[in-house]
C-alpha cells in the first residue's frame, strides 16, 4: 500500500539525503573543533597586544651592558650548550637540519636513526636514492620534498666536494634545501664559526624582549651579531634557542622562571621588573 503524506508532514529522508545530512553535521563538528583548537593556541589578548607592541619596536632597546649581563647569566647556567638534533658528523648534521625545516627536533630525531644507520656519508646517501630516503623519513613533515633535496645535495657533495661538507656560507646555501639559517647552524656546530641561526624562537625573543628588534629574521640576526660580545657568540644561538623553547614560550611564556626577566622590556611579562 502506498504511503500517503498528509498536511506538512515531511517525507522520510532518502539514503542520499541522510548521507548528506550526516556529512554536513560532521563538517560542522570538525569546524567547531578546529576553531576551538585555534582559540586555545591563540595568545591571550593582553599578551598579543604586548607582542604586537614589541614587534613594532615600541619598547626600549637593551643597553650593551644589559646584553652582556644576559649572556653572562646564560653562560653561568649552561657553559657548553648543545643543539638537540642527533648527528654523528658534519654531513649527518647538515641532513638533520634540512629535515628539521617546519618540523620539531624531536620528530626528526625519531626518523634519522634508521636513515643514518644505512647512510651516514654523502656517497651512501646518494646511493640510497630518493625513493628509499623518502620511505625512511616519511614521518617528518614535507618528507617528499626533503627526500628529493637530501638525495640531490648528497649527490652534489659526492661528485663536487669529494664527500666533504663545504665550510663556506655561499657553497652551503647553493645546496638544495639549504637556506641561511641551515648554513648558520652547520657553520656554528660543525665548524665552530660564531654565527647566529635565527629560528622562530630567536626571532620571538629578539623582538619580545627588546634585545634585538627586527621585522625579518635577517634584521634580528644582524642586530644580535653586532651587539653580542664576541666571547659569547660561539654558543649564543644555542642559549637563545633553548631559552625560547623552554622558557620564553610563544603562547604562555614562563616569566616566573626566566633568568633575564629583570632585563626584559616586554610589557606583557608576568613578573615585576
Amino acid at each position: 500500500m502506498p504511503v500517503i503524506y498528509i498536511g506538512t508532514m515531511a517525507k522520510p529522508a532518502t539514503g542520499k539525503k541522510k548521507r548528506a545530512a550526516k556529512a554536513a553535521k560532521t563538517k560542522t563538528r570538525l569546524a567547531k573543533a578546529k576553531a576551538g583548537k585555534a582559540a586555545k593556541l591563540k595568545a591571550p589578548p593582553q599578551q598579543a597586544k604586548a607582542d604586537a607592541k614589541a614587534m613594532h619596536g615600541d619598547i626600549p632597546r637593551w643597553t650593551d651592558a644589559e646584553i652582556d649581563e644576559a649572556f653572562r647569566r646564560f653562560a653561568a647556567r649552561e657553559p657548553h650548550p648543545k643543539g638537540e638534533l642527533h648527528h654523528t658528523n658534519a654531513f649527518t648534521l647538515l641532513v638533520a637540519v634540512v629535515l628539521s625545516a617546519q618540523a620539531t627536533d624531536a620528530g626528526v630525531n625519531k626518523a634519522t636513526p634508521g636513515l643514518f644507520a644505512v647512510a651516514d656519508t654523502p656517497e651512501k646517501m646518494a646511493k640510497l636514492g630518493e625513493d628509499r630516503i623518502r620511505e625512511l623519513i616519511k614521518t617528518i613533515g614535507l618528507y617528499r620534498t626533503k627526500a628529493k633535496n637530501v638525495a640531490a645535495l648528497a649527490t652534489i657533495l659526492s661528485e663536487q666536494y669529494h664527500g666533504e661538507v663545504p665550510r663556506s656560507r655561499e657553497e652551503l646555501e647553493a645546496l638544495p634545501g639549504v637556506g641561511r639559517k641551515t648554513a648558520n647552524v652547520v657553520l656554528n656546530i660543525a665548524f665552530g664559526e660564531p654565527t647566529m641561526a635565527v629560528d622562530t624562537h630567536i626571532f620571538r625573543i629578539g623582538n619580545r624582549t627588546g634585545m634585538a628588534p627586527g621585522k625579518t629574521p635577517r634584521e634580528v640576526e644582524d642586530e644580535l651579531v653586532a651587539r653580542i660580545p664576541a666571547k659569547y657568540m660561539q654558543h649564543a644561538h644555542h642559549w637563545l634557542i633553548l631559552h625560547g623553547r623552554y622558557t620564553c614560550l610563544a603562547r604562555k611564556p614562563l616569566c616566573e622562571r626566566c633568568i633575564i626577566a629583570d632585563l626584559c622590556k616586554w610589557p606583557g611579562k608576568t613578573v615585576a621588573a
